[in-house]
């Protein structure tokens, strides 16, 4: 019998199940078209975001910081400079994820050196976890930095930084101003010459490694330096202007005052001070009228210390000479009338000066034709800014209208219907001791050298005006003998005027004083206005005339101005002795 056997191979023969494999295929396929697609994508339609990742983990920039450059006075002394300090910073990444939080006593540690309450210090770090840079105290003492250093917060950083530091306070804090936190002029030169003084910072830019090892320098930007400011400011007579104009306003219970010093020859501001003043190195809790520079943005009508314009204008015009007669009785124009608080009878130019005449001045004013008269005022530089360039200066008030009645022509000469400034002042009298050449004034040191370069336009002769000058030294010596310095020649006018209100006068009064010396050779002007004098005094003779003899004085000596009153009285006396002599010799010749 025969047995058959069946092959077992045939019945396990592997079927293939089409559909499974054609699924798996295409997975396959489409997994790898994605990753070709993505590659070509990346690497031919953005190529750049590979780059940026790579230079996020190795590319380094290195800042070279450029300190704001000092302010310096005329002789070299700081007025403004940058001193190192550091501001604290945190990541608020890096702090959450080390959970530096549960150093509590680190934390209040940190608190307490800032005087800042922990639970706000600590919620002000942590308020927005996905930044990565906040501050938290900017510009603190390097003492203070090293005690944070040590304290080794996580998160917790210190970057270097500079602050303004102003040597000299308030005493020069108009002139010079202030910076804000990020080194920025706010207020004076800082703001004026902001960009002179910042320069620009330099930066390196490196590739590194992971190991924070520097591979590759890419580019070198070199820094461009700051530079220095000298100002024409003499801290010496800035300090003696800053402490009389200081004790005055307290003495006389004043609102404010001002005092401004100038070089007649280079129109140089020596010294510009205002009170009351601030702490620029402390801002905190000052009221915003203490940072007013008074001198260049306050206007006032400036009285009596403006006759020697009536004066000058007639001798310049011809309708009066150094001979003239005025009477003084009082006069009506246009149905008001004119009249001093006594009647002084009939005087000449310096009489009225040294009188202060309203009635004189106003005689001299209605003398000359309306256009010439008015024209002086506007050659004098009323209604324009001096030429400083500080930010904030007014030019005053001085109408320019084709319409004036006699009665505004009359009042005009003796300081009403117009408004001034101390510094429109200080350039005027700079203008008479100058032999009428009119300036700019400059609060920027002028090199000897550049002295022939300044701009200077006569607008006044030269006898006229030294005229005048001689005229002034009257008055110091008749209507304020409290203006006088010991040794010297002064000369100068007195002002006092009633604070001009919406629609008519108020009750307050402003007292100046305008004055030149040596007047054998001009070298100094020094106006000082003290604004509402609150006592019994309140007459520029009587407030702002002693002030103006000890800026005055000081000044002079601090400069070295050799005194001539002295001189003159040696010359009277040789020519005494001459006299006698001539007479003594002419006797014995007539007996022989």
């Amino acid at each position: 019998m025969t047995r058959t056997v069946k092959k077992h191979s045939d019945k396990y023969k592997p079927t293939i199940v089409a559909w499974r494999f054609n699924v798996v295929l295409a997975i396959v396929v489409l997994i790898y078209s994605g990753l070709m697609a993505r590659t070509a994508y990346i690497q031919v339609f953005e190529p750049d975001m590979l780059k940026k990742q790579g230079d996020k983990r190795s590319l380094r920039t290195l800042a070279n910081t450029v300190q704001r450059g000092s302010i310096l006075d005329r002789n070299g002394n700081e007025l403004a400079i940058s001193v190192p300090v550091e501001t604290v910073w945190a990541d608020p990444k890096i702090v959450i994820d080390s959970k530096a939080l549960t150093m509590s006593k680190h934390w209040q540690a940190l608190a307490d050196v800032l005087g800042r309450d922990v639970n706000k210090l600590t919620s002000r770090v942590i308020q927005n976890p996905a930044k990565r840079f906040v501050y938290v105290e900017r510009q603190v003492s390097p003492v203070v930095a090293n005690y944070i250093k040590e304290l080794k917060i996580p998160g917790i950083h210190l970057r270097k930084e500079s602050k303004r530091f102003y040597p000299t306070g308030e005493i020069s804090a108009h002139i010079v101003g202030f910076t804000d936190l990020d080194d920025k002029g706010i207020e004076g030169v800082e703001r004026v010459y902001d960009k002179l003084l910042t320069g620009n910072d330099g930066k390196t830019q490196f590739r590194k490694d992971a190991k924070n090892r520097i591979i590759e320098i890419l580019a070198v930007e070199p820094p461009t330096e700051a530079q220095d400011l000298v100002l024409s400011i003499d801290q010496r007579i800035q300090a003696i202007a800053y402490s009389e104009l200081k004790g005055a306003v307290e003495a006389f219970k004043a609102t404010s005052g001002s005092v401004v010093v100038v070089n007649v020859h280079t129109g140089e501001v020596l010294a510009l001070v205002n009170s009351p003043s601030y702490n620029p190195n402390n801002r905190r809790n000052t009221a915003i009228h203490r940072f007013r520079n008074r001198a260049i943005t306050d206007f006032y009508e400036p009285g009596s210390i403006m006759k020697p314009l009536a004066v000058l204008s007639a001798l310049e015009f011809g309708s009066a000479d150094l001979d003239t007669i005025i009477d003084t009785a009082p006069i009506r124009i246009g149905g008001r009338r004119f009249a001093d608080p006594r009647y002084y009878g009939k005087l000449t130019l310096a009489g009225i000066l040294a009188h202060s005449s309203n009635v004189g001045a106003t005689k001299l004013a209605l003398s000359i034709p309306k256009e010439f008269y008015l024209d002086t005022f506007f050659d004098a530089g009323f209604g324009e800014d001096t030429g400083t360039g500080l930010i904030g200066e007014s030019s005053g008030i001085m109408h320019d209208r084709q319409r004036w009645s006699k009665v505004e022509l009359a009042t005009l000469s003796y300081g009403m219907g117009l408004a001034a400034t101390p510094m429109q002042l200080a350039r005027f009298y700079s203008t008479l001791a100058n032999g009428g050449v009119k300036r700019p004034l400059s609060i920027l040191k002028i090199n000897p050298e550049d002295i022939k370069n300044i701009e200077s336009t006569r607008i006044f002769s030269q006898k006229n005006s030294n005229a005048v000058v001689t005229m002034l030294e009257d008055v110091v010596n008749h209507l304020a003998p409290k203006a006088k310095v010991p040794g010297y020649r002064v000369g100068g006018k007195t002002g006092t005027a009633f604070k001009a209100l919406a629609g008519g006068y108020g009750n307050d009064y402003v007292g100046l004083f305008a004055g030149i010396a040596p007047i054998t050779k001009p070298e100094l002007v020094v106006v000082v206005v003290i604004n509402e004098p609150g006592g019994d005094l309140y007459h520029g003779g009587e407030v702002a005339a002693p002030v103006f003899s000890r800026v005055m004085k000081g000044a002079l000596q601090v400069l070295n101005i050799i005194p001539d009153a002295q001189k003159v009285a040696q010359n009277r006396q040789d020519l005494i002795k001459i006299d006698k002599s001539a007479t003594s010799k002419n006797k014995d010749n007539v007996d022989v």
